[in-house]
């Protein structure tokens, strides 16, 4: 036994190494201003993401080329990336005002610009996380390039197997292709990636988009074609860093405007003096509990709340959800959508005029004349913008040298993570955030505890979360360790300790808010990377997610509406 644990132990250091030298050679690489991924440049990164394996990419060490993970990685992309040499990352430099169309990636909120058949620019817009984020999927995708490379060519003069000929054939055809020629392909492209054809028949539907069908067929061949150039032609892809980027990163540029505009907005409205309670979450849940009652009375009075909440969350209900947002915004909803580059967008509610007797968890709450709450919320974040957006929206409103600090009673944090015991949908109260590789730790009181969502049909787990600096480059070796440990680890997410570390910062050391400030975090789990199948590669949640969300949210609104 306790040579199985210091083998468990030993890897997880190892991965743990790993994580850490990648993250150096990132800022390393961002500091020079280029490097070439398949180069003696991205040696560092390929090798530490070898050694970790983390279950996202699957079988990236193995000889054959992983599926899901490729699916996974190319939805955080933009489309046409793998046909690109040069990709460079980029601040807002004004392409928005340009002939470049926007290319926003399906899991990603990025604007990126294919500016010619050989480059691709990528905004950079939310931090460094946004960065390293990138860089690794680009690695993972890279690797996956050479596997195919090698498997197709047969000689050092650069000669090509039969199988990757006809890939080419149909490829290159305009013609869409008919089922006996997809099969074909298919057949072909099976063993170019050392998978079955049943594999890549599952997962061809799963690539394809409306305005490309063949757009699984496009990847393999264009990953594969690149990485062929690279060898026999020596014609490495380069990534690249624009100067203006490297000079903006780490200033709050966007945040500071982002917060800006939500202060100016409250202070048009005369609801800058008013307490205020920050709930950063989607942007459906709240205004579905505080309005779905009025807007939907008809159905509702026929269903659950929860039946509700679940029809308004499928693809199909967008007039069922324009009638909400409708009502919403006829009944104290102010909608504030980002200008500033963030990608977050805003919601403000002004209780006052929210009629609180249809709301059956707040109809008991009252307020003197000019202290209803206003309740912000706030679009996910990612990564290290959490500290940027709010810290910044922490701080007092400036106008003409005088400043206003604002009330704000609460900030309350709901958001997806990864379980580490347990399941999708399940629930996880953190009584501290910790942050990967380092010792720093950020306990607090949570306002949200376990008992509140008891008894619902759902797990729910309380202890410490881990705020790691990519949920892509985890492990099950490290993942165990956490898990496993005194440091009583339940789950992971992205963050949660740059949020607590703002939240800390402006109640305790800087005075921009009270230091009587409530803070409440609670998570859903996406999925849980410690179980084979469960990863965040294996799909979305569906209708699984539907209600931890809203039990969440209830339980949030129902605390603001008693303070």
């Amino acid at each position: 036994m306790s040579l199985i644990k210091q083998e468990n132990r030993t890897r997880a250091q190892e991965s743990s190494a790993a994580i850490e030298r990648m993250y150096i050679t990132m800022r390393h690489l961002f500091n020079r201003g280029f490097y070439k991924p398949m180069g003696v440049s991205g040696d560092t990164l390929r090798e530490a993401l070898l050694i970790l394996r983390p279950e996202i990419y699957g079988t990236i060490a193995e000889e054959k080329v992983e599926l899901n993970g490729l699916l996974y990685v190319i939805d955080r992309l933009p489309e046409g990336i793998e046909e690109c040499r040069y990709i460079n990352l980029t601040s807002d430099e004004g392409y928005k005002n340009s002939h470049f169309k926007p290319i926003v990636p399906p899991k990603r909120r990025r604007n990126c610009y294919r500016i010619d058949e050989e480059q691709m620019n990528i905004e950079i817009t939310r931090g460094r996380s946004e960065i390293y984020d990138i860089l690794t999927h680009l690695t993972f995708l890279f690797v996956e390039s050479h596997k195919i490379m090698k498997r197709v060519v047969i000689n050092e003069e650069g000669h090509t197997t039969r199988d990757w000929n006809k890939l080419e054939k149909a490829v290159l055809s305009e013609e869409p292709l008919t089922q006996q020629e997809r099969e074909i392909a298919l057949t072909h492209t099976a063993n170019i990636l050392g998978r079955t054809f049943q594999e890549v028949s599952v997962i061809y539907g799963k690539f394809s988009a409306p305005t490309n069908e063949k757009r699984f067929l496009n990847l393999v061949y264009w990953l594969g074609k690149r990485a062929i150039e690279e060898i026999s032609e020596h014609d490495k892809r380069i990534v690249t860093f624009s100067p203006v980027l490297r000079e903006r990163l780490g200033h709050h540029i966007h945040g500071e405007v982002w917060a800006d505009t939500i202060k100016k907005e409250l202070e048009s409205r005369d609801l800058l003096s008013r307490p205020i309670h920050i709930i950063s979450a989607n942007m459906h849940s709240v205004m579905n509990t505080l309005f779905a009652p009025v807007a939907l009375s008809k159905e509702m009075a026929k269903k659950e709340n929860l039946e509700i909440y679940e029809t308004l969350s499928d693809a199909g209900s967008g007039k069922l959800r324009a009638r909400v947002e409708k009502t919403a915004l006829q009944n104290g909803m102010i909608s504030v959508p980002d200008q500033s580059g963030t990608n977050i967008d805003v919601q403000l509610f002004d209780t006052a005029k929210l009629d609180l007797d249809q709301n059956n968890f707040c109809s008991k709450a009252s307020y003197p004349e000019g202290k209803a709450p206003v309740i912000i919320v706030m679009d996910y974040a990612f990564g290290e913008q959490a500290y940027e957006t709010m810290e910044e929206l922490l701080k007092p409103y400036e106008k003409e040298g005088t400043l206003t600090y604002l009330d704000v009673k609460s900030v309350s944090i709901m958001g997806k993570a990864g379980i580490l015991e347990g399941g999708k949908g399940d629930i996880m109260i953190p009584s501290a955030h910790l942050f990967e590789g380092t010792a720093d730790n950020y306990p607090f009181d949570n306002q949200l505890k376990k008992e509140h969502f008891e008894g619902n049909g759902i797990s729910v787990f309380e202890g410490a979360m881990i705020s790691v600096l990519g949920t892509s480059l985890q492990n099950r070796d490290i993942l165990r360790f956490f898990y496993e440990s005194t440091w009583n680890v339940i789950g992971l997410e992205m963050e949660g300790a740059h949020y607590q570390k703002a939240i800390q910062a402006a109640a305790k050391l800087r005075g921009s808010i009270s230091d009587k400030v409530k803070v409440r975090y609670a998570y859903y789990a996406s999925d849980n990377p410690l179980e084979t199948g469960s990863t965040l590669a294996s799909g979305g949640l569906g209708t699984t997610g539907v209600k931890p969300t809203y039990l969440i949210t209830e339980q949030i609104l129902e605390q603001i509406f008693k303070d």
